[in-house]
């Protein structure tokens, strides 16, 4: 019996291994077909989900080759099931997220994948395309990132089916989404990462109570959600395992502290930046014992940090930029010295540090990413630290000289911002740095005189600013092939010569500021990628190019240089122009009429905003391709010589227009009245042409003329001088061409101020007719002008209504009749000019018309007008005047009179009110008056009988 157990486990063990070999084989065999085959209903699942994507970029060619689904690109199968488990289709970078790879539709048929574990869709463009539900059916995902793929609408709350997800990705930086009920996270238990960042969440307010219900949780992200409720605390919390918290961005306005974040010290990562939080640095930050990475920045903290912040010392990134308002030794000091030597990034911008840069820093050696920038630092630079990567010390009050020795040992060094300060870079012009970097920003340090020789060695360079540095240099042939890979370039504001280089087209360049320097020959061609480019003010000649090769351009200065020839017709290829500026050059013919490449290149439409093409030698009508430019705000044709008639079509086609300057032409006929249309017209400056006509009553549709100055009169509208290039917050195309407006009898250079001005200038023209009642509802106008015309008629009677002019100009017409006194009511007026009309009368007083300049020069020409400040006095009335005693009797008879009329009124309605309440009285009245009556009445005929028998007797 013993020996049969013994061989009955024997023969259980032999079958066992017999089993386990049958099944390990089995397996294998089952591996190995899954690298053959992958399971039909999935392949089709994932087939239909493909159908619906748009892929511009070809990156799923490799799906349907094939039957095995699981060699597709992002495609990954279990080795034991075969089932799909894994979709990754991110994008391939952060930079190509914007670019957005994919796009389409998400189809429902991912549901048949109902063993998928890890769905990514980061980085793609599903515009307008809502975020399933039906991904909740998905119970096995463990893995859901759908994050910067241009999602919208609501978030679906059949999410919170998804029971075994660990990690949700949903941030909508390039989406539309939102949500009105969070309560659906509470069921996701084993959640350990969530990211709704950009998520616009402003309706919720239990969201902290929301989270606490997720016990797992390590990391969460709510930066940029909308959020306005933060509880002073929490109670119960079961957020024990949370390390990394984020919720930057969103709109508290509290104090710093109390906050239930700050008793949740097993966080290592805290951001709370730009929350609108204030109040003194909280000293709760001593008890975050654990914390690695604290972001305070962008709120309105005040005063110098605590001192408990040396409790700190697992501390390795700090981000303070508040309104620390102390000196900069003093907040060195309060540092954690535990922390000195793990401290990698500290950024103190903006923070009202004030005294001189502390001569050693040795203790913090593993420094790398330093930001003082926009303080009052003063002083010198002292010799500092080896492993920087990244030093920003930019907008300060620095100054003294900086030289090999400061920079030498910062071997790791990559970035340097040392712009807007007084620092002197002197350095041997054989000194090789040691480093090579990929941000430099000297702005407004000096360089010069001449060019940095060191530069060369400089070969990764990403964005370099040497802009107003004092170089006056011709720019050597190294520096061209140094800035190839450049992608944001400004030199402008220096005195650099030479030509530009052929080789500019090789640079990858986007964006390139070379204005305002001593540049000379042809413009050559463009680099293929450019976008914004200023080349204004400098000694340019030569020809535009006959094709600019740059066909995403967007922003073009030309402006100030000696540039000839006419405009090229492949102008109208650069369909993504925004903002052109070729004036004051020295260009001549007509303009292209792009009407060929509507048709070739199925051109509808230009996108310009802002064109200026003044002060050249441009001549035929009024531009044709305008039509195509239904963005354009702002058009300046002044000083050329276009001719002919305004087209009907500009009201139409040019539905924006806000400025439009046509002065110094030769455009002629009478102003269309269509122009009524361009409601939101501000500037209309058609002086020194040959317009004839009446002014149209119509102009009451320019709204931008009528708003009030106490009421909406901001301006909604993108700002048309703004280049929109921006560089660490600073514009680094900043548009400075001037503009000359003639306004209080002189011409004055406006910039981008001009934008503000409200402005009607149709002077030196025919027109004739009256001034318009119309025009007196212009109330916002600044600057009127109709002076040398032939308008006749009278000044409107209303013109004081227009009560923010400064500037009235009615000079040199054929206006009569007197002046308005109205004009007086005019508080902002301090030019004035009425000369030479046919007006008469006294010319009205007081207010403003007192202290107007050349008060006598106002009113020449005009024989009919007298008073001050003329020499010519009014004509007194012819009066006789009476005697002193005949002003007596007269006043005398006017009281005797109106004494009497009172006296008799008031006693009638006395006796009459009397008579009608009174009824007693009222036949007492009767019968005396009845009496009265029988008493003459018989007197009367005793008297008339007696007289007759005496003449009878006579006769």
């Amino acid at each position: 019996m013993a020996r049969l157990d013994i061989s009955g486990i024997q023969i259980a063990i032999t079958l066992l291994v017999f089993t386990h070999i049958k099944s390990s084989t089995e397996a294998s065999t089952h591996t190995n077909n899954t690298f053959k085959r992958c399971i039909a209903h999935e392949r089709s699942a994932l087939l239909a989900f493909r159908a619906g994507l748009s892929d511009p970029a070809n990156r799923l060619s490799s799906w349907g080759e094939g039957d095995n689904c699981c060699k597709w690109k992002g495609v990954q199968c279990s080795n034991t099931t075969g089932h799909v488990v894994k979709l990754d289709l991110q994008g391939p970078d952060y930079y190509n997220c914007v670019k957005q790879v994919l796009g389409g539709n998400i189809s429902s048929s991912l549901v048949a994948l109902q063993h998928l574990q890890y769905l990514d869709l980061s980085c793609n463009r599903f515009s307008m395309v809502k975020i399933p539900e039906f991904l909740g059916s998905l119970h096995e995902l463990r893995y859901l990132d759908l994050s910067m793929s241009s999602l919208v609408g609501r978030i679906p709350p059949q999410l919170g089916n998804l029971s075994n997800l660990r990690y949700m990705n949903l941030d909508s930086i390039f989406g539309d989404t939102h949500s009105t009920d969070i309560t659906w996270l509470s069921r996701l238990s084993s959640l350990e990462h969530l990211d709704m960042s950009w998520v616009n969440l402003s309706t919720i307010t239990n969201w902290v109570s929301v989270v606490n219900m997720l016990p797992s949780l390590v990391s969460l992200d709510l930066s940029f959600c909308d959020l306005s409720t933060c509880p002073d605390s929490l109670s119960d919390s079961n957020l024990t395992s949370l390390e990394s918290l984020s919720i930057s961005a969103n709109r508290f306005h509290k104090h710093i502290a109390p906050n239930w974040f700050w008793y949740l010290t097993s966080l290592k990562q805290l951001d709370v930046s730009f929350n609108h939080l204030h109040g003194p640095f909280p000293y709760e930050l001593g008890n975050m014992t654990s914390m690695v990475r604290l972001d305070l920045s962008g709120n309105d903290l005040v005063g110098m940090i605590p001192s408990n912040l040396k409790n700190l010392c697992s501390l390795e990134e700090l981000f303070l930029s508040n309104n620390i308002n102390g000196s900069i030794a003093e907040f060195f000091k309060r540092l954690p010295s535990c922390s000195w030597n793990k401290l990698k990034t500290l950024v103190v911008h903006f923070s009202n540090l004030t005294g001189n840069l502390p001569a050693k820093l040795e203790t913090f050696r593993n420094l790398a990413w330093l930001d003082l920038g926009d303080n009052k630092l003063t002083g010198s630079m002292p010799l500092w630290l080896t492993n920087l990567r990244e030093l920003d010390l930019s907008s300060n009050n620095l100054d003294g000289d900086l030289h090999e020795g400061h920079l030498s040992g910062l071997v790791n060094l990559d970035s340097v911002s040392l712009s807007d300060n007084s620092i002197a870079i002197r350095v041997n012009s054989t000194w090789v740095p040691p480093f090579n970097l990929t941000v430099l920003e000297l702005r407004s340090c000096i360089l010069g005189p001449k060019f940095p020789t060191w530069l060369r060695w400089q070969t990764n360079m990403y964005s370099l600013d040497i802009s107003n540095t004092s170089i006056s240099d011709m720019v050597p042939d190294w520096f061209w092939t140094m800035a190839s890979s450049v992608y944001y370039l400004n030199m402008r504001r220096n005195q650099i010569s030479g030509f530009l280089s052929p080789q500019m087209e090789l640079m990858r360049a986007s964006a390139m500021d070379l204005s305002s320097n001593q540049f000379s020959g042809p413009i050559p061609k463009l680099p293929i990628n450019i976008t914004e480019l200023d080349l204004s003010r400098n000694n340019l000649y030569g020809p535009l190019p006959m094709d600019f090769r740059a066909p995403r351009l967007a922003t073009l200065f030309l402006y100030n240089n000696s540039i000839s020839g006419t405009v090229p017709s492949s102008f109208c290829k650069l369909q993504l122009l925004y903002f052109l500026d070729i004036s004051s050059n020295n260009l001549t013919g007509s303009l292209p009429d792009c009407l060929g490449y509507e048709y070739t290149t199925n051109m509808t439409s230009l996108h310009i905003r802002t064109l200026s093409l003044r002060n050249n030698h441009l001549s035929g009508e009024f531009p044709l391709f305008l039509r195509n430019c239904q963005e354009l705000i702002f058009l300046d044709l002044s000083d050329n010589q276009f001719l002919g008639t305004l087209p009907s079509w500009i009201g139409d086609k040019l539905p924006s227009l806000t400025f439009l300057r046509l002065r110094h032409n030769m455009f002629c006929g009478h102003i269309p009245v269509e122009l009524a249309n361009l409601i939101n017209l501000q500037y209309l400056d058609f002086a020194y042409n040959n317009f004839s006509g009446v002014i149209p009553k119509s102009i009451v549709n320019w709204k931008r003329m009528t708003l009030t100055a106490t009421g909406d009169n901001d301006h909604d509208y993108e700002d048309p001088l703004a280049s929109g290039m921006l560089i660490d917050s600073i514009e680094m195309m900043d548009y400075n061409d001037s503009f000359t407006v003639v306004t209080k009898g002189q011409e004055q250079l406006y910039t981008g101020e001009i934008i503000y001005m409200v402005n009607l200038d149709l002077s030196c023209n025919n027109l004739t007719g009256e001034i318009p009642e119309e025009i007196c509802t212009l109330v916002a106008l600044n600057n009127l002008n109709l002076s040398w015309n032939a308008l006749s008629g009278e000044i409107p009677r209303k013109v004081g209504d227009l009560a923010q002019v400064e500037s009235l100009d009615l000079s040199h017409n054929e206006l009569s009749g007197e002046i308005p006194t109205s004009l007086s009511a005019l508080t902002y007026l301090s030019h004035l000019n009425l000369s030479y009309n046919n007006l008469s009368g006294k010319i009205p007083s007081g207010n403003q018309l007192q202290v107007l300049d050349g008060q006598a020069s106002i009113y020449v020409g005009n024989p009919g007008l007298c008073g001050p400040p003329l020499t010519k006095k009014c004509p007194e009335t012819n009066l006789v005047p009476a005697a002193p005693e005949d002003h007596k009797d007269g006043s005398d008879n006017v009281f005797l009179f109106l004494g009497m009329s009172s006296g008799f009124v008031i006693g009638l309605w006395t006796v009459f009110c009397i008579l009608l309440f009174k009824t007693k009285w009222r036949i007492a009245c009767f019968t005396f008056y009845d009496t009265l009556y029988d008493w003459v009445y018989v007197q009367a005929v005793v008297g008339l009988a007696s007289l007759t028998r005496k003449m009878d007797t006579k006769s």
